[in-house]
């Protein structure tokens, strides 16, 4: 019963202008001084479509270039574009007019509202979506411009594009705060977003849509009201769009190590027989657009946090075939491990490693968190994913497994850029998965390690950090299937001698008779 990543999805929706209306970097700037230097700079800084495609990141993280091949184009890289490409093998990434359109597929309560003449545009650009179909583009309908603009009056926020005011989110509820417009928006991008990420997930594994028996959604967002703020169910909302109707599921929150807490429910869930496929989903995070736009600004680098991040991976029964996840060492840190980074970075990877009688270097390749670099230095944070792996470097240093003098050999060879969009929950290890299945898969890799890790004390409920981790292995199911072969033909075997030896006693005792 072991289970396998049966597919990925990954896909990214460039959205400026819900950056710079929803982005928590900008609503708390506008709401000390809207006149602020940052925000009069902001715009010269946003980047179009077209460049965001061809950001050479984003092309990794859809699945058009491996993350290797990033060390071979010139930093930074967005002077250094590549061919724009709007669909990958692993997804694609959306232009914000017709997600504006998918919000409003994803909405069941009419908050999405969009001006009249736009929704018609948009329904006959998203007819030719490969994804879409007839019962989504239904559910476009537009609505005077005069009717929008009252809404956004009444604490609504405004869909803009070019400065132009195309549709808004209405608030759900007079008095509840968590049903307002803002909260209703975040809502229905992470919604939308991962409705997208599901669809495309389904296209690529070739799943019907009702064989999906169970959705956890794992982003930073919670749904709910104010008597049960993140009661959820994210979940059944975006498999009720998507088509997946024998499908129940719920919500996984862990911060940025929400996607691998829902990786493991999902492979434990079909380890156990409870269920054969399992979708984890996850949409992205309106708060987290534009985060560290204040130093990108004051430092002259374009506005890269315009992308929300979307995934889907589906966790199935084995197959024979299709990468294994194993379920007998996981990583964990625990409450009583500690939060030195070098605490949790053993607890992850040394101690899971020792369980199976392996190494640090038995693993081909380490994916902790994949913050995107040209995102991360400019604002102070550094090199995310290079600190992670010299901290695994320097593990294996203490260890004994390599010298000081080769670490900078192993974390060439264990490690690789970051590339993926800080959205929290999304850079955590998860976006490795489908690059990971894929080598796996072509044999160039046979062993990768995911690593969640989230920063727990952002709630102020603890101080504590998180993590787990998890292995991917190549499938063992043919050798497996080779064995029990062998040992049948060899209990065969013993089966007939044993016969044998019966058939010639039996004839001794009739001629010693005789």
């Amino acid at each position: 019963m072991k289970p396998v990543v049966k597919g990925t999805s990954f896909v990214l929706v460039h959205t400026p202008n819900i950056m710079t209306e929803a982005g928590t970097t900008f609503t708390l700037e506008k709401a000390e001084n809207k006149n602020t230097e940052f925000l009069q700079r902001a715009p010269e800084f946003v980047r179009s479509y077209e460049q965001c495609v061809g950001y050479p990141p984003n092309q990794v993280f859809i699945g058009n270039m491996n993350p290797e091949e990033l060390e071979n184009i010139p930093q930074p890289w967005y002077e250094h574009l590549t061919e724009a490409k709007r669909f990958g093998k692993f997804g694609e990434i959306m232009p914000e007019d017709e997600f504006y359109g998918l919000m409003q597929i994803a909405d069941v309560f009419d908050l999405v509202w969009l001006e009249e003449s736009f929704a018609q545009q948009i329904k006959e650009k998203l007819s030719k979506h490969p994804l879409l179909d007839e019962k989504d583009l239904s559910k476009l309908k537009g609505k005077p411009l005069a009717e929008i603009e009252k809404h956004i009056e009444d604490e609504g926020i405004p869909l803009k594009l070019d400065g132009k005011v195309v549709g808004c989110v209405r608030k759900a509820h007079e008095m509840d705060e968590t049903l307002a417009a803002h909260v209703m928006l975040e809502n229905l991008a992470t919604k939308a977003s991962a409705i997208l990420a599901l669809k495309h997930l389904l296209r690529n594994t070739n799943m019907d849509p009702g064989a999906i028996e169970y959705i956890i959604e794992c982003s930073e967002e919670a749904c709910g009201d104010m008597n049960q703020r993140g009661g959820g169910n994210f979940a059944k909302a975006i498999g009720e769009i998507v088509g997946t109707v024998n499908a129940t599921g719920s919500d996984v929150r862990g911060f940025c190590a929400g996607p691998a807490h829902a990786i493991l429910h999902a492979a434990s869930m079909v380890a156990s027989g409870v269920f054969k496929n399992v979708a984890v989903v996850a949409g992205g995070a309106t708060a987290k657009l534009g985060m560290n736009a204040k130093e990108h600004v004051k430092k002259g680098v374009p506005l890269l946090e315009d992308v929300l991040g979307g995934f889907a991976v589906l966790i199935s029964e084995n197959d024979g075939v299709s990468p294994e996840i194993r379920l007998d060492s996981i990583g964990v840190h625990t409450v009583g491990t500690g939060s030195s980074p070098q605490q949790v970075m053993g607890a992850l990877t040394v101690k899971p490693l020792e369980k199976l009688g392996l190494n640090l270097q038995d693993v081909d390749k380490y994916a902790p968190e994949m913050q995107n670099p040209e995102v991360t230095e400019p604002a102070g944070a550094g090199d995310v994913p290079k600190s992670n792996y010299k901290m695994i470097a320097a593990l294996a240093v203490k260890r004994g497994e390599i010298t000081k003098e080769n670490m900078d050999d192993f974390i060439r060879k264990h490690g690789m850029p970051g590339f993926a969009p800080t959205q929290g929950h999304i850079p955590s290890g998860v976006p490795i998965m489908g690059y990971a299945r894929e080598k796996i898969l072509e044999g160039k890799l046979s062993r990768v390690m995911v690593i969640g890790k989230g920063s727990l004390f952002l709630s102020r409920m603890t101080n504590q950090f998180d993590g787990v981790s998890f292995l991917i292995e190549n499938n063992k199911g043919k050798e497996e299937e080779k064995l029990a072969e062998v040992k049948a033909g060899e209990e065969e075997q013993l089966r007939k001698l044993l016969a044998d030896v019966l058939r010639d006693v039996a004839n001794r005792l009739r001629n010693e008779e005789v």
